[in-house]
């Protein structure tokens, strides 16, 4: 077996572990710091927004020995527009320009073909309207909400509807994350930006579903046994899953990494930007927000229900009890995928830690004078 997937398995069997949920002040911190420079951004900076949304026109020329600099000022000169030129795999030129109508269209076109030294009638003109892109704009934002109501009922009905909210929260913190981005590098916000929005999404859903079905099995009867916390629990799901999840996001990552940095960083292709950086930067934020946002939120709305209280402070007062006896005091773990010791009616405890002592070393009271199987 492999070194991760032999880590995989003891994180499982809960014979290692990390505590993800008790250090959850730490995870928001982060959270917030990374949101809040993304509004800052998204505010100061605003979206570099494509023709497709404002209106303009967009010129490719034919094969041509002229450089990028030199073609955007000559189109700026033109226009008298701010000018976007993009050099593509077949040395043929993309230009584009916003704010541009018909008539106007022609004189550049015209200007364009004198400055380059090339036929007008080899340049392709085509002109978007404003409105085409806001009908696409409105779209999105319908898609969008409509994938929000359909994810919280879905999950209010599979889980429950504290799951449900934490998983909007971590959608929302995803997006944010992810729009800020592009307002910091000043990418163009084009169609295919809208398309890697609404992917994300999914990926991001996937990997908190994930870990909110390990949560949902280990923590049935939960309030019968008093040797784990509700937040012990969601922390053992986390790190069961943990390995499962940084592998389908890296898996997810190197084709999305290869668009962006080979295909958009030296083939100069412009829609492969739009598509992957979105992709690229959702897919890391959804594997974040799953295993430091979405799980510790849900382990923080439980906490606030009457019984989950009540089982702490019994938790916490059988520990301290027994500390006050001088007897060992071992940091919560889980004895067995099954979560529940039949014959005490406790509960193995959480993993946070690794285990203090073999495996092998039988639980007391359990077993002793008698052959297995259950009691008659």
């Amino acid at each position: 077996m492999s070194k991760l997937g032999d880590l995989g398995a003891k994180l499982y069997r809960g014979e290692v572990g990390y505590d993800f949920v008790g250090k959850r002040k730490i995870w928001y911190g982060i959270s917030i710091l990374i949101t809040i420079t993304a509004i800052v951004g998204l505010a100061v900076r605003g979206l570099n927004m494509g023709i497709e949304f404002e209106g303009g026109a967009v010129f490719n020329t034919p094969k041509t020995s002229v450089s990028v600099s030199k073609a955007d000022e000559i189109a700026e000169e033109a226009s008298g527009h701010d000018a976007i030129v993009q050099k593509l795999g077949n040395d043929t030129l993309r230009i584009q320009i916003a704010g541009v109508d018909t008539a106007k269209s022609d004189r550049i076109k015209a200007e364009l073909a004198k400055e380059l030294d090339i036929k007008a009638d080899d340049i392709n003109a085509d002109l978007v309207g404003p409105s085409w892109g806001e009908q696409i704009a409105n779209k999105a934002w319908q898609g969008l909400a409509i994938f929000m109501v359909l994810v919280v009922i879905y999950l209010a009905i599979a889980f429950e509807w504290r799951m449900a909210l934490a998983a909007l929260i971590a959608l929302i913190h995803d997006i944010t994350i992810t729009v800020g981005v592009y307002a910091l590098v000043g990418f163009e916000v084009t169609p295919g930006t809208v398309i890697g929005l609404l992917t994300i999404l999914g990926y991001s859903l996937y990997d908190t579903v994930v870990v909110f079905d390990s949560l949902k099995e280990q923590s049935k009867d939960l309030a019968k046994q008093t040797r784990f916390t509700y937040s012990e629990v969601a922390n053992r799901s986390i790190n069961s899953t943990l390995v499962r999840s940084i592998n389908t996001t890296v898996v997810a990552l190197l084709p999305v990494a290869g668009l962006l940095f080979i295909g958009g960083g030296f083939l100069g292709a412009g829609m492969l930007n739009d598509i992957s950086l979105s992709l690229f930067v959702g897919l890391a934020a959804g594997a974040y927000s799953s295993i430091f946002i979405a799980t510790p939120l849900v382990a923080d709305f439980k906490e606030t229900e009457p019984q989950m209280k009540a089982l702490k402070k019994r938790v916490l007062a059988k520990r301290r009890a027994a500390a006050a006896k001088g007897e060992s005091a071992e940091t919560p773990e889980f004895a067995g995928d099954d979560g529940l010791d039949e014959e005490s009616g406790d509960a193995a405890p959480a993993v946070v830690g690794p285990r203090s002592g073999p495996r092998s070393q039988p639980t007391r009271n359990r077993g002793r004078g008698r052959p297995s199987g259950k009691r008659r």
